[in-house]
């Protein structure tokens, strides 16, 4: 079965690669007239008792669309055409090294690159890792601003603290809302039990945000989201995997019934593009060792892949 599955592969012209689908390499030195930058991390500040539990994150997604890197010129009928028009460049520009002991320096690290991207005129793409890398990609963004951020997952993050760290991957909107560039925060997909207490949940209505829970979103559909994203703005989607369900993203550290759908998450971020400018986008959260059968690796590679597309069209349209 290995062997028919490798033929049918080759067949369709399935090799070795090593940029997402097959797309160029590139470095943060050199990133020529790329429109959109893929960046990798496999975490940013680590609890002691989890460390980077999303190490090889990146690996796994870029290995889930190895598959389709022949075939990156077809048409993707999620996005009605190819998943990136004539004349607009992305490339990859690899994994951020990481050390498991600094999180200041990781934080430093991500910073630097993605105001790199920023500088070269190109959309941030980060992929990873857990969910503490948003944090120095959103101060990254400080000259972006004013930002709406839509956070697309099953947690809120607003606590300020869990074991005496405070830029975790439980805080990271709290953190956000303290950035003086963030003017507006919408999290969607929230269901279950997390990590939140009923102070931080207020902490977050105060503050202002607009919470859209995953059943909201099952009983009405994604238009009540979307209407809160205004005509023009700038915006960042920070998506945690764990929002889809787990019925098609099993790699998760919390599997919880009841996700969004592939195309609820989908039709966001397009959604999002008609009306708005994405201006930074970042998939977290995906834990290669709760994976079934290369699952979760798919499904998080052909969003990306519609999401390179849409971010594409975007930029085309400029």
């Amino acid at each position: 079965m290995t062997q028919t599955g490798a033929s049918l592969g080759a067949m369709f012209g399935a090799g070795e690669v090593a940029g997402f689908m097959g797309l160029p390499q590139a470095t943060l030195e050199d990133l020529g007239r790329a429109r959109i930058v893929i960046l990798g991390a496999s975490g940013c500040t680590p609890y002691p008792s989890v460390g980077h539990y999303c190490a090889g994150g990146p690996a796994a997604i870029r290995a889930g669309g190895a598959a389709y890197a022949a075939n990156l010129a077809h048409m993707n009928f999620d996005l009605g055409g190819p998943v990136l028009p004539q004349g607009i460049r992305a490339v990859d520009a690899g994994d951020l090294e990481v050390d498991a002991q600094d999180g200041a320096a990781n934080r430093a690290r991500l910073r630097a690159a993605v105001g790199r991207v920023l500088e070269a005129g190109a959309v941030p793409v980060l992929i990873g890792g857990d969910d503490s890398l948003p944090i120095p990609m959103l101060e990254a963004l400080a000259g972006q601003g004013p930002l709406t951020i839509l956070q697309i997952d099953a947690h809120i993050d607003w606590r300020d603290e869990v074991g005496g760290e405070r830029w975790g991957l439980s805080s990271t909107m709290r953190r956000a809302s303290e950035m003086a560039h963030v003017a507006q925060i919408i999290q969607v997909g929230q269901r279950g039990i997390g990590s939140a207490r009923p102070g931080d949940h207020q902490a977050a209505l105060d503050w202002g945000v607009r919470f859209v829970p995953a059943g909201a979103v099952a009983r009405h559909g994604i238009e009540p989201v979307l209407a809160e994203i205004a005509e023009g703005s700038r915006v960042v989607i920070c998506l945690d995997v764990d929002a889809l369900d787990p019925a098609i993203m099993p790699a998760v550290i919390g599997r919880t019934a009841g996700g969004l759908s592939y195309w609820q998450v989908f039709d966001l971020i397009a959604g999002v593009a008609a009306k708005a400018r994405i201006v930074a986008f970042d998939m977290v959260e995906f834990m290669p060792e709760r994976d079934i059968d290369g699952q979760g690796a798919l499904v998080a590679a052909q969003l990306l892949a519609g999401t390179i597309g849409i971010l594409a069209r975007q930029e085309a349209a400029q």
